[in-house]
């Protein structure tokens, strides 16, 4: 297992972090799978023995079961991960039980440590971006979370560029705590982060945290052209996240990964989690898993280096459209590209 630094700062990580939203799993999230506090801790034995040292929850995931089970499963070896959870999203019916406000993160943070049963997030991170409430109020409540040493360290998630960039511009106007990282969504099905975020992770120093780096399994291998779906399993066209727009394209994808995975003898999902590893500015993936078994094939993508010529072949084929400025930047600024640029540009000069 490699560590990295985490965007701007002196924490490292692994390269693969544990998510957690099917411990506890109730609701909605019991179809992504239920995880009880006994299997909880063997799968923190399991990512441990692997070398992870970051582990990924939220408040919202089953309602706080998420965070009740794997506080159960962190007794005794608090000291062995970092914890990461989010804040943003409903969590009761008042008119303040949503959002970014002072009132919501403060209360929510504090209901995360309750459940969680330790004295510091080591990550703390906004889940959703809240149009309403001014970035001042969010940042200064965030800032007041870490000088009171409930908090380490403040990322985001799922936000747009300017939304990150302006998050950034207001923590250095006013010497708030800045954002660290962003947690996004990112595959070869899904390269949209190329466009802005990737961009300005490397430009402004913020780490990337990638969730559901196998496209809610749209990447592990088990959707293929002309073959029957798994049982139970929903019709690709009806994929809500990541939403699938172009199902030629998607199994396109996916037999170049098959191609590549036979090479290496290993699986079709190890490929896709070594290519993501290898991308600018990513610092960790996300992995859940419903088995032990599953999580231990994910856990080995970790080993696992693609030749040139394989990246190659998998960014062709997964290449996002060229949207304008970029195509007039390939065409007119391509003699003044900064290393930022080129996370998105650099396949398209060669």
């Amino acid at each position: 297992m490699d560590y990295r630094y985490l965007g701007r700062s002196g924490l490292r990580i692994s390269t693969l972090t544990l998510g957690t939203m099917t411990f506890g799993a109730q609701g909605r999230f019991a179809n992504a799978g239920s995880t009880d506090v006994a299997e909880a801790k063997r799968l923190l034995d399991l990512a441990y023995d692997h070398g992870v040292n970051l582990l990924d929850t939220a408040n919202m995931y089953s309602q706080g079961a998420s965070e009740e089970v794997l506080g159960e499963a962190l007794k005794g070896r608090r000291d062995r991960f970092l914890v990461a959870t989010k804040a943003r999203s409903r969590m009761g019916d008042r008119p303040n039980d949503a959002g970014l406000s002072r009132q919501h993160l403060i209360e929510q943070c504090e209901a995360s440590l309750r459940r969680l049963g330790t004295d510091h997030i080591d990550l703390y991170q906004t889940h959703e971006w809240d149009g309403i409430t001014p970035l001042e109020e969010t940042l200064e409540a965030l800032d007041t979370l870490v000088r009171s040493g409930k908090v380490r360290y403040i990322g985001s998630s799922n936000y747009a560029g300017w939304h990150l960039m302006k998050a950034l511009s207001v923590s250095e106007q006013h010497g708030y705590q800045r954002f660290i990282s962003q947690q996004i969504h990112y595959t070869l099905q899904a390269r949209e982060a190329e466009y802005e975020l990737a961009p300005i992770a490397i430009d402004q120093g913020v780490g990337i945290l990638v969730w559901s780096p196998l496209a809610a399994g749209l990447l592990s291998g088990k959707y293929r052209r002309g073959h029957a779906a798994p049982v139970g399993s929903r019709h690709v066209a009806g994929w809500l996240e990541p939403p699938v727009r172009d199902e030629d394209a998607l199994y396109d994808i996916v037999e170049a990964l098959v191609e590549v995975a036979a090479g290496h003898d290993v699986s079709v999902a190890q490929v896709a989690l070594a290519w993501l590893l290898g991308r600018p500015a990513v610092t960790s993936l996300v992995i859940g898993a419903r088995t032990e078994q599953q999580l231990a094939d994910n856990l080995n993508a970790a080993d696992l280096v693609l030749t040139n010529d394989e990246r190659t072949h998998l960014e062709s084929v997964s290449a996002p459209p060229l949207i304008y400025p970029y195509w007039h930047h390939l065409k007119n600024a391509s003699d003044r590209l900064s290393p930022a640029d080129l996370t998105l540009l650099s396949s398209y000069l060669a």
